[in-house]
């Protein structure tokens, strides 16, 4: 499949490039389409936005000869944060929904490492546009009143996703903000990989059952 690259300009100091795809029957069928936003980690900053490609969904999408949803895959600047751009990120995706046939009831977010973090905070900032969220390697104790305000996202399907091993993000982030949201009656699973370190991404996003996962989870109106 082909990532197109294009570019969101939110003010004459704000902007972000992104890869977009579509499936390939999209121009074919005049139908709704799923959308999954993929968020990177921090070592694909930057202006050079091959660099997003390396992993997660925008890798994914260029090994497949198809994928049944439309992707976005925004670059975060230089030495910025993605807690920095939920604002940014939210306007992307109204911009999507409203140039392309997405099926808003079918909007789902997931990200890796500093995306992880990222996927925590837009779904409990944004907690009525996603239909599931599935973050990896990623946490929020101690940031914008986490984990307490994990609650807010109880209804939201969750899949969490970490290495037992990892050095980077402790599995411990990921271990707390599952406790809380089963605590509050929330919808969510945890994943530990024993044996993996910080990239518990790659045998995650090569899972079909991810993707199945989220086709089955629908935001109720």
């Amino acid at each position: 499949m082909e990532l197109h690259p294009s570019r969101v300009v939110f003010n004459l100091k704000r902007s972000l490039e992104y890869y977009l795809s579509l499936p390939l029957q999209y121009d074919q069928i005049e139908d709704s389409w799923p959308l999954i936003m993929f968020l990177h980690g921090a070592g694909e900053r930057g202006n050079d936005l091959s660099l997003v490609k390396k992993h997660g969904i925008p890798r994914v999408v260029n090994e497949m000869e198809d994928f049944p949803f439309v992707t976005v895959s925004p670059q975060c600047p230089e030495n910025d944060w993605w807690l920095n751009r939920l604002e940014d990120l939210k306007y992307l995706i109204d911009t999507i929904v409203e140039q392309y046939r997405i099926d808003e009831s079918r909007i789902y977010l997931t990200g890796l490492s500093m995306g992880g973090f990222g996927t925590w905070h837009m779904a409990v900032e944004y907690p009525e546009t996603f239909a599931a969220i599935a973050p990896i390697c990623g946490g929020g104790l101690g940031i914008l009143g986490f984990p307490e305000r994990v609650v807010e996202i109880k209804h939201i399907p969750v899949w969490v996703f970490h290495g037992e091993k990892d050095n980077i993000v402790p599995v411990e982030e990921s271990r707390v903000l599952v406790r809380e949201l089963k605590s509050a009656g929330g919808n969510v699973q945890l994943k530990i990989y024993p044996e993996a370190g910080h990239d518990a991404w790659t045998e995650t996003y090569s899972n079909p059952e991810l993707y199945e996962w989220f086709m089955n989870n629908r935001r109720s109106a």
